[in-house]
């Protein structure tokens, strides 16, 4: 009894590390998208409970799938952008038909991937992922006036929660360590919609409606439909979280002290892949391993996926009770702006902390980050500069963040993977020195 104890307050301390991440990705897609509070409601829910599926997944290990390490996963913050892009653009069967689309992929691709990962190198994913964050940016800056289009846009009390939430954020971060530290959101977020609440600005209304319990229901916000750009964005925000998550699995494995086979990482990527799947069937997300819970795994010594499991079984639980979803989605805009400019900024300098170590390798590097993260914000920012190519090739060029991929790695291929004159001259002067 002791130990169950022990066990559940560690899985407890390891949902509340990953919550804030889990619940403000549909909040975010589903306010950009334009989605009721019932449906807000239902989609944070189903996430909350994919995230378990997810962790679940992982965690037991299968001859098929599962890394079996003790991880903890959620939506991807690198798929926001994308899939609010493609919303816009194509409407939201779309996101789910790319979702699966993408999710079919990588478990097709997981027992080579190893060998396709020389194509992602810092530069590339570095590249990518600072371009996502810039363009998340934008969504930050218009929930913190209060939402675009609301009539209180830009109202001193709108401010006032949104810059307080951020503060609160950063004097948390900056005051605490471990565990606090890495819920330092969550809290922002508690603490700015108590505010809320104290000066009148929330609606308990979602909650009072929403049912104590539902079931999940495939489908639920349509059949999804194909869209070739928008798989392709899909398949390569794909690509880079399992390369984010290739890290997390070594850094998992040098923790617990197991030493990771290709065999066991084949069976990491299908498990993310096969998660996306049913994530799209279920009308959710694509996941991948949530960093912050390999710190709390390495802050507390706790090694066990039992713990994890444990978090994945509540997780789920969670799911099926959405007047506990309602609560995040009377959240206001304005205190979810606060966050989401910590948390869009974290994209953008975990992006840079990718490259700094490589920017100053070489000249050809910096010419790759130039372009491709040029490429991608132009692009984002003005969608008709290719309106006039062929539709086949708008498929590329339509959406910012794919622009931008594709840029860097071709870019990469061309200056850092084909031979050249100079690398040639370079081998040859090493072999000179060698023999001499």
């Amino acid at each position: 009894m002791k130990n169950m104890f022990k066990e559940t307050t560690l899985g407890i301390q390891h949902l509340l590390a990953m919550y804030a991440g889990a619940v403000i990705v549909p909040l975010i897609i589903g306010g950009a998208l334009g989605f009721n509070s019932k449906e807000l409601t239902y989609l944070v829910s189903i996430d909350i409970l994919m995230c378990g599926v997810a962790t679940i997944l992982q965690t037991i290990s299968t001859r098929f799938a599962g890394i079996g390490l003790p991880v903890v996963l959620g939506c991807t913050f690198t798929a926001v952008g994308p899939i609010i892009a493609i919303g816009g653009q194509y409407g939201i069967s779309a996101v789910y038909g790319s979702i699966i689309a993408s999710g079919i992929f990588v478990i097709l691709i997981s027992g080579i991937f190893g060998r396709l990962i020389k194509f992602f190198p810092p530069v590339v994913t570095g590249s990518i992922v600072t371009v996502i964050g810039i363009t998340l940016i934008p969504v930050a800056i218009n929930n913190m006036g209060g939402g675009k289009g609301a009539s209180d846009f830009g109202s001193l009390s709108n401010i006032s929660l949104a810059f307080g939430t951020l503060a609160l954020i950063v004097i948390i971060y900056r005051i605490s360590t471990g565990f606090i530290r890495s819920i330092s959101i969550l809290l922002g977020l508690m603490a700015g919609t108590l505010v809320s609440i104290i000066i009148g600005k929330i609606d308990f209304m979602p909650v009072q409606e929403a049912p104590l319990f539902q079931m999940v229901q495939p489908f639920y916000f349509g059949m999804p439909t194909i869209e070739w750009s928008a798989v392709i964005t899909m398949s390569i925000v794909a690509m880079v979280s399992l390369v984010e998550s290739t890290g997390v699995y070594f850094a998992l494995g040098d923790i617990c002290e197991k030493d990771i086979k290709k065999e066991q990482l084949a069976r990491g990527y299908r498990a993310e892949g096969l998660a996306s799947v049913i994530g799209g069937i279920f009308n959710t997300f694509p996941y991948t391993t949530f960093s912050q819970n390999v710190g709390l795994v390495q802050m507390s010594n706790v090694r066990s996926r039992k713990i994890t499991f444990i978090t994945g079984l509540m997780l789920v639980t969670l799911g099926f009770l959405p007047k506990i979803a309602a609560l995040a989605t009377i959240i206001p805009p304005s205190v979810l702006g606060g966050a989401m400019i910590a948390l869009f900024g974290m994209i953008v300098s975990q992006g840079i902390k990718m490259l700094s170590g490589i920017i100053t390798d070489s000249q050809e590097n910096s010419m790759i980050i130039a372009c491709s993260v040029g490429i991608g914000l132009g692009v984002t920012i003005a969608p008709e500069l290719f309106a006039s190519l062929p539709s086949s090739l708008q498929i590329l060029t339509s959406n910012g963040i794919v622009a931008g991929s594709i840029t860097a790695i071709s870019l990469n291929i061309l200056f850092n993977m084909l031979p050249s004159k100079r690398n040639k001259r370079a081998s040859i002067a090493y072999k000179k020195e060698a023999l001499n």
